[in-house]
C-alpha cells in the first residue's frame, strides 16, 4: 500500500506519512458522497453563500498557518503562499457572491407558443485530480464554483502534500459544509481510475501532466462521464519592437519565476523581434540574475527550491540535452544541488532539443529572435500546447492581430498571465479540454435543463 509523504524540499526530511486507504474505504467514501448529494443538491442558496462566505474568511483569518504549509510541503515562498491563500478566499467569496445570479433560470425567446427556460442543476458526486504546484488554489478553483452548484466532491491531492489536502477538508468543515459533501481521498492511481468509472460518480476534473490527462480523459469518455482536463504549457511571451522593453522584460522575469516557474501558466518561450532581441535579453538576464535560490521561509526570498529533488533532476536533464546539441548558456545551466535550480536562461535551442517542444517545470528560459510579427505568431503556434499567452507591444491593431492568430485559451496584452476568480481558466491543444473560474467553470459540471411549457404565459 502506498503513501502519500510530506517531504520538506530543503531538508529533504520527511515530516509526515499518510497510508492510502483501502478499496472498501473508497467505495463508502462514494457513498458517503453519494448520501450528500441528495441533500446538498436541494440546500437553499443563502446556506450555500453563508458556507463559500465562512470558507473565504477562514482563509484570511489562517492565513498564515495555511502559508506555511504550502512552504513546508512545496517550497513556496511565504509571501508568495500567502498571495495563494488569498487568491483562495477571493474565489470562495466569488461564488459566494454570484451563485444567486449563476442558478437563476434562463428564459429564452422561442418562436413557439408558451415559455422556455435553461434551468442550472447540479449533476452529482464528482472526482477531483489535483497538483501540488498550488496546492489550495487549484481545489479552490474547482470546489468552490461546485459546491456552490450544489455538486459533491471527492480530491485526491498530489501525493507530496498531504496536509494541506486535510487542511482544505478541515477548513470548509469549519465553515459549515455538511459532512461528505467535500472529502479528500488518500488513493492509489487504480483508485482513481475506479472512482471515475463507479456510476455513482458523475464527472472527473484534473489539472496535471498530459500523460494523466489522457488516462484519465479515456476512462471518462469510456463511461461517458464528463471531463475537464487542466494540463500543461509552453505558453510564449512576445515581444516586438515597438514594445516597452523595460516593462517586456520586468514582466518577463515574473512571469518565468513565479513560483519557481513552476506553473501551466508560466511563460516558457520569450519571442522577441530582432530589432530589440539584444535589449531585451540583456535586461531580462540582468532581472533573472537577481533572483537568487533562498531560504522559502524568509519573507524576502523571492525563489525557492523547486517541489522535489526530483523534479529538479528533470529539469536538468532538459537543460543539459539541450546544452548537449548546442544551445547557449547566458545564465546559470548548472545541475541542481538538492531541490534548488538555478535561473537559467537558453538562446538557440532548435527543433531537434527536447527542450523546443517539452514543458520546463521550473526557472529555465529559452530565447528566440525572430524577424517579423508573422514569425512569432508562427513560432508561438509551434508547439503541442495551447494554454496562455502574452504580447508585448505599444500597437493596438498589432496587439489584437496577436490576439486573434494565436492557438491559446488566453492571452494577455503587455502583462503576464494572472489568475482571477472572474475569468475564465483553460486551454486548447495538449493543454486541455474545459473551462474553470467565472461563469464558464461554474456551468462546466452543470446540467442546462430545458423547461418548455407551450402552454405557458410569456
Amino acid at each position: 500500500m502506498g503513501v502519500y509523504t510530506t517531504t520538506d524540499p530543503v531538508t529533504g526530511d520527511q515530516n509526515a506519512q499518510y497510508p492510502e486507504i483501502t478499496d472498501t474505504e473508497l467505495d463508502d467514501l462514494i457513498g458517503r458522497s453519494t448520501t450528500a448529494y441528495r441533500c446538498w443538491r436541494t440546500a437553499p442558496l443563502e446556506r450555500r453563500r453563508a458556507v463559500l462566505t465562512r470558507a473565504a474568511e477562514i482563509h484570511r483569518e489562517q492565513a498564515d498557518e495555511l502559508a506555511k504549509l504550502l512552504t513546508l510541503e512545496m517550497g513556496k515562498p511565504i509571501a508568495q503562499a500567502r498571495g495563494e491563500v488569498e487568491l483562495v478566499a477571493s474565489i470562495y467569496q466569488y461564488y459566494a457572491d454570484h451563485v444567486d445570479d449563476f442558478m437563476a433560470d434562463e428564459p429564452l425567446d422561442i418562436t413557439g407558443s408558451g415559455t422556455a427556460v435553461v434551468r442550472t442543476e447540479p449533476i452529482g458526486p464528482l472526482v477531483g485530480i489535483m497538483p501540488w504546484n498550488y496546492p489550495f488554489y487549484q481545489v479552490a478553483r474547482f470546489a468552490a464554483p461546485n459546491i456552490a452548484l450544489g455538486n459533491t466532491i471527492i480530491v485526491k491531492h498530489a501525493r507530496n502534500c498531504p496536509q494541506s489536502a486535510l487542511a482544505i477538508e478541515r477548513v470548509l468543515t469549519e465553515a459549515g459544509l455538511p459532512a461528505g459533501v467535500y472529502l479528500n481521498a488518500f488513493i492509489s492511481s487504480a483508485q482513481v481510475a475506479n472512482a471515475v468509472a463507479d456510476p455513482r460518480v458523475q464527472g472527473v476534473s484534473l489539472t496535471g501532466s498530459e500523460k494523466a490527462g489522457s488516462a484519465v480523459g479515456e476512462i471518462a469518455g469510456r463511461h461517458m462521464k464528463k471531463c475537464v482536463l487542466e494540463l500543461g504549457g509552453s505558453d510564449p511571451f512576445i515581444v516586438l519592437a515597438d514594445a516597452d522593453v523595460d516593462a517586456a522584460a520586468a514582466a518577463a522575469v515574473v512571469g518565468r519565476l513565479g513560483n519557481g516557474g513552476q506553473a501551466c501558466t508560466a511563460s516558457k518561450r520569450f519571442l522577441v523581434e530582432e530589432r530589440v532581441y539584444d535589449e531585451f535579453v540583456r535586461k531580462f538576464v540582468d532581472g533573472m540574475s537577481g533572483w537568487q535560490p533562498g531560504d522559502p521561509t524568509s519573507p524576502e526570498t523571492k525563489l525557492g527550491p523547486m517541489a522535489s529533488n526530483s523534479g529538479a533532476e528533470e529539469l536538468d536533464e532538459l537543460v543539459q540535452e539541450a546544452i548537449s546539441h548546442g544551445a547557449e548558456v547566458l545564465l546559470g545551466g548548472g545541475r541542481p544541488e538538492g531541490a534548488y535550480y538555478p535561473p537559467t536562461v537558453l538562446t538557440g535551442v532548435t527543433r531537434e532539443m527536447r527542450a523546443f517542444d517539452e514543458e520546463l517545470f521550473g526557472p529555465v528560459a529559452v530565447v528566440h529572435r525572430v524577424g517579423s510579427l508573422d514569425e512569432a505568431i508562427e513560432l508561438a503556434n509551434d508547439s503541442p500546447f495551447g494554454l496562455s499567452s502574452s504580447v508585448f507591444t505599444s500597437s493596438p491593431e498589432k496587439a489584437d492581430r496577436v490576439a486573434a492568430e494565436l492557438e491559446t485559451g488566453m492571452v494577455w496584452i503587455n502583462s503576464t498571465s494572472k489568475s482571477s476568480p472572474d475569468l475564465p481558466f483553460g486551454g486548447v491543444k495538449g493543454s486541455g479540454v474545459g473551462r474553470e473560474l467565472a461563469r464558464y467553470g461554474f456551468n462546466e459540471f452543470a446540467n442546462k435543463k430545458l423547461v418548455r411549457n407551450p402552454q405557458g404565459q410569456k
